[in-house]
């Protein structure tokens, strides 16, 4: 009889040639296994030593102490290979898995990818495998090459629960470390939007922490949200990203506030990806270079967005022009001043009103051509020059005369950003 077979089928243990996961009968490993296990430990320095080694050959990332200290790889190699040897001796044990979870919260907090700490586990299981392999080859006798399959499958589980424990810790810490993250960035875009960084710094410090990059053009987005505190760009920033452009968000109850950095060349594509993203209003700065400028880029896009006939998913840029940044910034003297200068245009029946308004404004942004304007509104171009004379008859104010069409563009400037259904100017508005 071999002395596998040894102990009697009494008691809780299990009849005779019957054999439970792990290798031994019942609750007890079989003598070869514990033989097996007792060679492990007392070659257990040696163990960790080659498994250390194996994996600073093996995995550039801890060539250096930059992300894992060496001391401290050693130490959970160690504590990885003891809890090994101890599964093998007793395959039955309840055995503590704190170690690997905390070294998995360890790893993230360390900045070490998950994929390259899951293989650093395994070159330390392989080198338990390897050298109980060489044993038995070095003692071979059928009951130690039996035990060794019983073994494999002792370090197969092991490796199975180290690996399960090690990336639910690791997960849980970094879902931890994003969310603390994205308060950061949240409270760091707060400082830029607002203009008080806090004592810590000023706009630069807060945009360099943002990852805004320094010699990009910057625009403010301003977005209604689509429910209460529910984005209306889903998945922006990531989209962007995806373009390699670079910005930052933060939610309100009612608006999606982002600030973006537009590297060159990439202004059409960043309103490209806007336009496809928008399911609600859209408010977007002029591009500005200066971030203490960002409180003021976030007050025009919000004008903007308020420029935006309720219920249209659109993104609409502020106009680029400094005249218009002027007035927006003093709506109630936008208001008084449309009203002085457009005058009985603005008591016309709404159709009427909005038809000159629209040929006006039309007629400023296409330099003054009544061709180009017709082409855009779809009429004859006397149509055009009809509806300017009747401006100049209702306003007093004449195309051709350079103050006259200063006072009129600004006062359809003003309009733009002030006026209420139908053209005209709003008692009061909220910006």
């Amino acid at each position: 009889m071999s002395e596998l077979d040894d102990d009697p089928p009494t008691g809780g243990r299990r009849a005779h040639g019957t054999r439970s996961p792990g290798g031994y009968c019942g609750d007890a490993p079989s003598p070869a296994l514990r033989q097996l296990a007792e060679w492990a430990e007392g070659q257990l320095p040696e163990l960790v030593e080659q498994a250390y080694r194996s994996v600073l050959g093996q995995m550039e990332l801890y060539h250096t102490d930059k992300c894992v200290p060496r001391r401290d790889l050693r130490r959970s190699i160690e504590r990885n290979l003891r809890y090994t040897v101890a599964a093998i001796a007793d395959p039955g044990g309840d055995h503590d898995l704190s170690a690997p979870r905390q070294t998995g919260r360890r790893r993230a907090h360390q900045g070490a990818p998950l994929p390259e700490v899951l293989r650093a586990y395994r070159l330390s299981f392989a080198t338990v495998w390897d050298g109980l392999v060489a044993h038995v080859r070095s003692h071979h006798t059928p009951r130690l090459a039996e035990a060794l399959l019983d073994a494999a499958g002792v370090l197969w589980r092991v490796s199975d629960e180290h690996a399960l424990a090690l990336t639910e810790g690791y997960r849980a810490a970094m879902a931890e470390l994003l969310t603390a993250q994205q308060r950061r960035r949240s409270a760091l875009l707060e400082a830029l939007l607002t203009g008080h960084p806090g004592v810590d710094g000023g706009p630069w410090e807060a945009a360099k922490l943002l990852g805004v990059p320094p010699d990009a053009d910057l625009v403010v987005v301003a977005a209604e949200t689509s429910g209460l505190a529910e984005e209306s760009l889903a998945g922006i920033e990531a989209r962007l990203a995806a373009r390699g452009v670079m910005s930052a968000w933060r939610l309100t109850p009612t608006l999606q506030i982002g600030l973006i950095a537009v590297p060159d060349k990439q202004t059409e594509t960043a309103f490209g990806v806007l336009r496809d993203a928008a399911s609600a209003r859209t408010g977007v700065s002029p591009p500005y270079q200066t971030l203490a400028d960002t409180p003021r880029a976030l007050h025009l896009a919000r004008v903007a967005l308020s420029a935006i006939p309720a219920g249209h998913a659109t993104v609409r840029p502020f106009s680029p022009s400094p005249l218009a940044a002027f007035l927006a910034n003093d709506p109630d003297e936008g208001r008084r001043l449309a009203r002085e200068v457009l005058g009985g245009l603005l008591e016309l029946p709404t159709d009427d009103r909005l038809s000159l308004l629209d040929t006006l404004q039309n007629y400023l942004d296409h330099d003054g051509s009544a061709e180009r304007t017709g082409r855009v509104l779809h009429c004859h171009p006397n149509t055009v020059r009809y509806r300017l004379r009747r401006l100049h008859e209702l306003t007093g104010r004449s195309l051709t005369d350079p103050r006259d069409i200063a006072e009129l563009a600004a006062a359809s400037y003003a309009l733009r950003f002030t006026s209420g259904p139908g053209g005209t100017p709003r008692g009061s508005t909220n910006l």
